[in-house]
């Protein structure tokens, strides 16, 4: 049986479409977006809306869509709430769509539109999200959403938890130094994840608006099992 190949790409800059058309695409933008995503669909929201533009977003809510959008983490003046995990109580989006716009994640779901499928990963649910890959038949891009175009320590360590586990399934083989990169990375932070993450750059980015409360939820392995998936352009929440 032949091995289904694994990449790994550090920035949307990097990201060859037409070469990953039969992939499955997994999105990483761990602080925040896609563990706010995961948290979202685990708190029963109907079905997230990602637009990349602001003024898309601010059309949707001229329509009455709730909205959580933000630029360079803080919430935009016309946005319902931002991009932090714990905006996403049951509460808020139980049963709801959500138009959903963000500095870094959004936007590469859009690039990634060709792919077979597009999923989106994060620790809380890193297991599921492992174990479903298991039962597909397809290559895997581990794709980082990055900061602006450039490459992130959080992403990319996400990104090597999840290489880790298919690597060792024995499913999987990789000939890519991203992933190679990755695995490395990840093998020197997982003793101590929140330790290494003090150094990434979007934390102190975060730290200095006021906006890490989050870091350790986001580090939390196996929150959800849900596996949010991007379905006609609009994301839902669970592919099995």
């Amino acid at each position: 049986m032949n091995k289904r190949n694994l990449e790994t790409c550090f920035s949307p800059l990097l990201f060859e479409p037409d070469l990953h058309t039969d992939s499955i695409v997994v999105i990483f933008d761990i602080f925040r977006a896609t563990s706010s995503m995961c948290t979202a669909f685990e708190h029963g929201a109907h079905s997230i809306i990602p637009v990349a533009e602001v003024e898309e977003a601010r059309a949707y809510k001229e329509r009455g869509f709730l909205i959580a959008a933000e630029r360079d983490g803080i919430i935009l003046d016309f946005a319902d709430f931002g991009n932090s995990p714990y905006n996403f109580t049951r509460e808020k989006v139980e049963g709801k769509t959500i138009i959903y716009s963000t500095t870094n994640g959004t936007g590469i779901i859009k690039l990634a539109s060709s792919a077979r499928y597009i999923v989106i990963g994060s620790f809380l649910n890193i297991t599921s999200l492992a174990e479903w890959l298991f039962t597909q038949d397809n290559s895997v891009l581990l794709f980082c959403a990055g900061w602006k175009n450039r490459f992130n320590l959080e992403d990319t360590v996400c990104a090597g938890a999840v290489a880790e586990k298919l690597l060792n399934s024995t499913l999987y083989s990789t000939i890519c130094d991203s992933t190679l990169a990755a695995l490395d990375l990840w093998s020197m932070a997982k003793d101590d994840l929140r330790g290494y993450i003090e150094k990434a750059a979007h934390r102190t980015r975060l730290k200095k608006n006021g906006l890490d409360d989050c870091i350790d939820f986001c580090l939390t392995a196996d929150y959800t099992r849900k596996i949010p998936v991007i379905k006609n352009n609009i994301l839902v929440g669970d592919i099995l």
